[in-house]
Parts: C-alpha cells; sequence; structure tokens
C-alpha cells in the first residue's frame, strides 16, 4: 500500500504529521461453518489492509478522513455523539468500547486508506477496526492485552455497526504472522499458529462479483439443522453439545431421527471439522496435495450437503479442477463473493487466463482476481 497518499492528505488536513499503523484483512483455508459448530477455523492475515496516520489534537473530538470515500467525519467521545457516516462507526466504537474499559480515549485526527477489495469477503470492517484498537491502545497506553483487542473489534460490530459477527475476522488481524495460518478454536480463543510456507505454489482469489440476494435466513436455517442433529445425537451420547463433538458414526445412529436435510448439514460440518484437522497436520509435514484434495473436498460439502455454493462459484471451482488447479474452494459463508485457489506457479497464468475469459463468455462480466500473501497482523510501520 502506498503510504505517501495517506501522509500527504494528513498533512494537507491537519498540517502536521502523526504516526502510521496498519491491520490486514484475512482469508480462510479451510474451516467454512465450523465455528457455531464448536470447531476450529484456519484463517490468515494477507498483505492486504486498513493503513492510517493518527495523532491525538489536545481536544475531546476525533476527525476523521476517509481517503477512498474521499469524506469527513467529526465527532465527540460520548455515547450521543455517535457520528451519521456509516464507515465512521467502525472508529467511534473502537472509541467507545476501549473507554468502557477504562481506557483513557482522548481526542484525535486521522485519515486512513485501505486496498482490502470490499465485498470479496477479506474482511476490511476487522482490519479497520483492528487499525484503531491497536493503534489507540499504544497511543493512550491503555495496556489492553492482544485478545481484548479483538474484542474490542469484535463488541464494535455488535454495538455499534449491528453486525452479530464472530471473532475469526478480528483475531486474525490481530494475530496474523507471515508465513503461518491460525488454527484457532473460537469458542474458547485457543489458538495454534499452522505453518503456511507453499513453495512453489501461490495462493489467490477470484472473485465471482456476484452476491445473491438472501430470501429468508439460509443461515439461521443451516445453523438450526445442525443444532438439531446435535441434540438428537446428544440423545446416544450427552457428551455431544455441538457437531464439533461428534463423529459420522454417531450421526449415522440417529440418521432416522432427522430430516433428510438435518443429515446433510450435519455431515458437511462433521467432514469439514476433521477435514480441518487433516489439513494442519498435512501443513506441518509440507504436503500441499493433501491440503488441496481436502479444499477441494469442501467445496463439495459446501456445494452439495450445505447447499450454500452459486452457479457462479461452482463454475469457477470447474475451471479450477480443469486447469490442474491443486485446491479451489467457495471462501466465506457461500451465496457468492470468492473463490480462494492454491495454484502451482507453472499453472497460475494459465489458469487466470482461462478463468477469466470462460467466466466473461458464460456470464457476460469479468470476474476479479486478488493474489494473496500470507502477512503479519497488526502493527506501527514508522
Amino acid at each position: 500500500m502506498d503510504t505517501r497518499i495517506v501522509r500527504n492528505l494528513f498533512k494537507e488536513k491537519f498540517g502536521t504529521e502523526g504516526m502510521l499503523y496498519f491491520s490486514p484483512g484475512r482469508i480462510n483455508l479451510i474451516g467454512e461453518h465450523t465455528d457455531y459448530n464448536g470447531g476450529c477455523v484456519l484463517p490468515g492475515a494477507i498483505d492486504k489492509g486498513i493503513l492510517a496516520e493518527i495523532k491525538p489534537n489536545g481536544t475531546d473530538k476525533v476527525r476523521a478522513y476517509s481517503a477512498d470515500l474521499q469524506a469527513y467525519a467529526e465527532f465527540g467521545l460520548n455515547e450521543e455523539d455517535k457520528p451519521e457516516a456509516s464507515w465512521a462507526h467502525y472508529i467511534f466504537g473502537v472509541c467507545r468500547e476501549m473507554l468502557k474499559r477504562g481506557a483513557q480515549i482522548k481526542g484525535f485526527d486521522t485519515v486512513f486508506s485501505g486496498d482490502v477489495p470490499l465485498g470479496a469477503g477479506l474482511s476490511s470492517s476487522a482490519a479497520l477496526e483492528s487499525t484503531f484498537a491497536f493503534a489507540l491502545n499504544e497511543i493512550y497506553k491503555a495496556g489492553f492485552d492482544k485478545k481484548e483487542l479483538v474484542l474490542i473489534g469484535q463488541k464494535t460490530e455488535h454495538h455499534y455497526c449491528g453486525v452479530n459477527c464472530g471473532i475469526m475476522d478480528q483475531f486474525a488481524s490481530v494475530f496474523g504472522k507471515a508465513g503461518n495460518l491460525i488454527r484457532l478454536d473460537c469458542s474458547t480463543m485457543e489458538y495454534e499458529y499452522i505453518p503456511f510456507d507453499p513453495q512453489g505454489y501461490k495462493l489467490v482469489l477470484i472473485d465471482s462479483v456476484t452476491k445473491h440476494e438472501l430470501v429468508d435466513s439460509p443461515y439461521n436455517k443451516r445453523r438450526q439443522s445442525c443444532e438439531r442433529a446435535a441434540a438428537a445425537i446428544a440423545g446416544n451420547h450427552p457428551e455431544v453439545k455441538l457437531l464439533g463433538d461428534a463423529t459420522l458414526e454417531m450421526l449415522e445412529e440417529v440418521k432416522d431421527k432427522i430430516s433428510e436435510e438435518d443429515y446433510m448439514r450435519a455431515t458437511y460440518a462433521i467432514q469439514e471439522n476433521s477435514r480441518l484437522a487433516d489439513t494442519c497436520e498435512a501443513l506441518k509435514r509440507g504436503d500441499y496435495e493433501t491440503v488441496g484434495k481436502n479444499i477441494y473436498a469442501t467445496h463439495h460439502g459446501m456445494s452439495k450437503l450445505y447447499e450454500v455454493s452459486t452457479e457462479e462459484l461452482d463454475f469457477l471451482n470447474d475451471v479450477a479442477k480443469e486447469c490442474g488447479v491443486t485446491g479451489s474452494r467457495i471462501m466465506g459463508g457461500g451465496f457468492g463473493g470468492c473463490t480462494i485457489n492454491l495454484v502451482k506457479d507453472a499453472y497460475y497464468d494459465r489458469f487466470i487466463e482461462t478463468a477469466i475469459s470462460r467466466f466473461k463468455t458464460k456470464f457476460g462480466k469479468e470476474p476479479k482476481v486478488y493474489p494473496v500473501t500470507i502477512s503479519d497482523g497488526a502493527r506501527k510501520l514508522n
């Protein structure tokens, strides 16, 4: 990201210089719809994110400028001072959540800019929250540890942005480490760094530039399916609280007691938990072919058992297979967004060209392409 744009704008707007902070967006290699089923996820921070220049201004007001939106907001730090602009809610929310926890946050000036593509499922909002949480924690010597910064970002979403999100996005943004993914249990915040150093491979996202309108709430319906299946299993195995505790054998025992749909959803959830564990072991061995097979199996499960794919995403997955891509799947909750692809260097150019031209021929629009590298988490730059 070009720091000069932010620096020049800050000088122009506020006539001085501040400190630079950066937090990344994230990918999730495998482990989709596992968090609420008591399983783990496997995210990593990427080399795209949010950059902010920040300096205390000696007042009780925050003066913020979004370089990308070319928009300015000014607001106080009391609950009733919530700004109009939705983009400013993220900054205001972080300040409020820190104040509620006893931090002495005062007014500051800031200019920020991002190169996380919006709507691609890379968590630009978590990157924004993490940038300000990390920066203000340091500037005002608030003394929060990294896990507290994660929760500050999550509660900002819950209380000020109307999104009831989990912790994966903020966790990856704060805890990211170059050359590693993070095996994270979202319910306990226990985590382990898993080596990710795919020599001879690239990671690339292909954005279907499609977001399907969701009639009713398919996420809630799938969650309820999983909860019903887990409850049925618990009848025989009281130790099972969520599907993350269950095996396929346990599910077979109750197959005739639950609907076919609930059985399919639960099969995917249990299989995905074991795929994630298997993928972590494969990564520790440097076995990227097994990793790739598991990624394809996740796509199949999300498409056929969990039924959260789209025609566009299935098409991109088929093209990846035909082009010899090692692993490809939908990334994120589904119903639109990107595929994440693990591609050998030798096949990369041909795959990108083929995916763009064939997608454009079939759907009449070009997909977007985002190469990503696994990188460090929130940090001060200067």
